[in-house]
């Protein structure tokens, strides 16, 4: 007989006695099924740029993150609102965690002109500071060093802000990554250092670009905690992520996560991905799906029904479908759009030097209004400037 979970937070078991039931990290109820919501929304949204790819409708490549959408929700959902992650490209479900929507995925894909880089960037470059996430750089590792900077900001305004960095296993050999943990660990950022451990950069093997038997080692080296968590576990990397995040709203410092995960695409959709041993994706995708494992937990620890999970399914189906319908009606980019954005305007007040008194060596009495020049102001103006500017 199927077990459920009531209302009142019983679970009635088939031999009819019940129990309370428990959620691990103190999540409740309704935060176990939205991690479900975000990594099948995620799941499905890549499965759409799919298709497509294939219809020739996304602009440039498609770097899939088919197996490790644990990773990426679970980490984000550790965040509260105001704090900031910097995404890599596997992360589409961080960034959907912190506000991203699909239209704006699909938009941005297909380089559409109101995307939010106007169709001047690609795959999910694009941040928005005011949901709390960056837009990455696409060097390996160069985030580390950006988001040290970010969260030295919240510590010198005193704000309880923590900032999320994620890097793959390749970017732990880069001077950017070592340079910027390093910063971030002596000035005691609070900054969380996710390391997502798929065995491979790009094509390179773990064992062919570290000899450190595991990443969280290296934590040791920069005076900071390290833990090492199951990435394609939901739950487990939320709760090794919040505890992470907590110790940097405390104060203490930099803190750095091994996520263990696997992407069972190629580095994009045209890596045929010929590196890989026979028979490992496959038994990847048999023995340790997140979702996958993620839905017998649900219904055998937590008790939800086939009908909720069948419910968010059939939602995250509409509001794909919704998107995908959004996103293709709208334009590319107007082609004069390309100037727009490019150049700076011309300041709005005259130069220091200009407002001075002081002649230049350029003749000041024949400048005009416009392009590159500076107006003339009126005589009570300057007078009042150079009050200021004297006292």
């Amino acid at each position: 007989m199927a077990t459920r979970i009531p209302a009142g937070g019983k679970r009635e078991a088939g031999n009819g006695k019940r129990r309370e039931s428990t959620y691990p990290a103190g999540l409740t109820r309704p935060q176990v099924l939205e991690l479900y919501y975000w990594m099948r929304l995620t799941r499905t949204l890549e499965e759409r740029l799919v298709a497509l790819y294939r219809q020739t409708k996304v602009v440039g490549g498609l770097f899939r993150s088919l197996g490790q959408e644990a990773d990426a929700v679970g980490s984000a959902f550790a965040l509260r609102r105001e704090d900031v992650l910097s995404p890599l490209i596997r992360n589409l479900g961080s960034m959907l965690v912190k506000g991203a929507t699909p239209v704006e995925i699909l938009r941005q894909y297909m380089a559409k002109g109101d995307s939010p880089t106007r169709g001047r960037e690609l795959n999910i470059h694009f941040g928005d500071a005011t949901r709390g996430f960056i837009g990455q750089i696409s060097p390996l590792g160069d985030m580390v060093p950006v988001m040290a900077g970010v969260t030295l900001s919240f510590k010198m305004r005193g704000e309880k802000r923590v900032g999320l960095v994620y890097v793959g296993d390749g970017a732990t050999s880069t001077g950017a990554f070592h340079e910027g943990i390093n910063f971030a660990a002596v000035q005691c950022c609070p900054l969380v250092i996710v390391v997502e451990n798929n065995g491979y950069a790009y094509s390179t093997p773990t064992r062919k670009q570290t000899l450190a038997k595991q990443f969280v080692d290296k934590a040791i080296g920069y005076g900071i905690p390290g833990e090492q968590a199951d990435g394609n576990d939901v739950i487990a990397t939320y709760e090794v992520t919040k505890r992470a995040v907590d110790r940097a709203r405390r104060g203490e410092g930099v803190s750095l996560v091994e996520l263990m995960t696997y992407r069972r695409k190629g580095h994009a959709e045209h890596d045929n991905q010929s590196y890989v041993p026979e028979g490992e994706i496959d038994r990847w995708a048999r023995e340790n799906d997140p979702i996958d494992r993620y839905v017998v937990r649900l219904r055998d620890e937590f008790g939800f029904a086939d009908d909720e999970l069948r419910t968010i399914d059939d939602r995250v189906r509409s509001e794909v479908d919704e998107a995908t319908d959004v996103a293709q009606r709208s334009s590319p980019p107007e082609p004069l759009d390309a100037l727009v954005g490019i150049y700076a305007s011309p300041p709005a007040e005259q130069p220091l030097w200009f407002r001075s008194g002081k002649r230049s060596a350029v003749d000041t009495s024949e400048r005009t209004e416009g392009w590159g020049t500076f107006p003339a102001s009126n005589g009570a103006a300057s007078e009042g400037r150079a009050a200021r500017e004297n006292d």
